[in-house]
């Protein structure tokens, strides 16, 4: 490949991490970065924590659902903050232990934790289909989110009999802008930018979600499937654009955002 494979393609990032870097590899392939970061904020809520965190400590749960390793880390840290660090990780390794994502079986590992469960794609309904073959009758879940909550999880566990499911969230997700939401739509409609990196599936959700309210959804997957490529950096922000009905992607097969721009490069050189 060529050091220009992306020259004069205008490439959207929609993360709000390390766009810098992001930018800077866009350049060096001749491309031109331009940051409309979907992400909004993202609130660690540690006050939200006190409860659920000290209730746990004491009566601990059958089964513990981790999907995020950032997630996992804050809860720990917010545990030892409040002097339940020890009874957290004790309880933790009593419990049956389902992770999603490598990242979060890393945390397992520096924790000298082990899961009975590990589902290293990502997708929520990967891990949902590995939990299938366990019988929940009777059981009480925790489960770790991150930034959202997971209807379809919960649901699952409450079909399979779990007595009871508790969802805690450390991280909430405060929305983007609505002008750079609009700004985005509005590019994607003129076709005067050629793809748009999606670093995290939430940024998917929010840009779908404004077109759906705006009443532009067939417009937006229309933009997709004609002049606008989709590139997610791996499987869980690609399967939300699945979710969309985006058939058309960008997706690496290692999950790092350098890479997802060497590949966005490498598709513009095939076309």
């Amino acid at each position: 490949m060529g050091i220009n494979g992306l020259q004069g393609k205008r490439v959207v990032i929609a993360g709000s991490r390390k766009t810098d870097e992001m930018g800077l590899i866009i350049e060096k392939q001749g491309g031109v970065p331009i940051i409309r970061s979907l992400q909004g904020l993202t609130m660690f809520e540690e006050e939200q924590l006190e409860k659920p965190l000290r209730s746990f400590a004491e009566l601990g749960s059958d089964w513990v659902i981790l999907t995020t390793g950032l997630g996992s880390d804050s809860l720990v840290a917010a545990a030892e903050k409040l002097g339940l660090g020890q009874d957290v990780l004790a309880r933790l390794s009593e419990a049956k232990i389902a992770t999603r994502g490598y990242k979060t079986s890393a945390f397992l590992k520096r924790n000298g934790l082990k899961a009975v469960v590990s589902d290293d794609d990502g997708t929520m309904q990967g891990l949902i289909e590995n939990l299938s073959d366990y019988d929940f009758s009777g059981q009480r879940v925790w489960i770790q989110l991150h930034g959202e909550p997971a209807p379809e999880l919960v649901s699952f566990l409450e079909s399979k009999g779990a007595s009871q499911v508790e969802s805690v969230l450390p991280y909430r997700h405060v929305p983007p802008s609505e002008d750079t939401l609009a700004t985005l739509m509005e590019e994607l409609a003129e076709g005067s930018v050629d793809t748009v990196c999606f670093t995290t599936a939430v940024q998917v959700h929010y840009l779908f979600r404004h077109a759906v309210e705006a009443g532009r959804m067939e417009q937006l997957l229309a933009c997709f499937e004609q002049q606008v490529v989709a590139a997610a950096v791996g499987k869980v922000t690609a399967e939300a654009l699945k979710e969309y009905g985006v058939k058309r992607m960008v997706v690496p097969e290692i999950e790092r955002m350098g890479a997802l721009i060497i590949e966005i490069a490498r598709y513009f050189e095939r076309e």
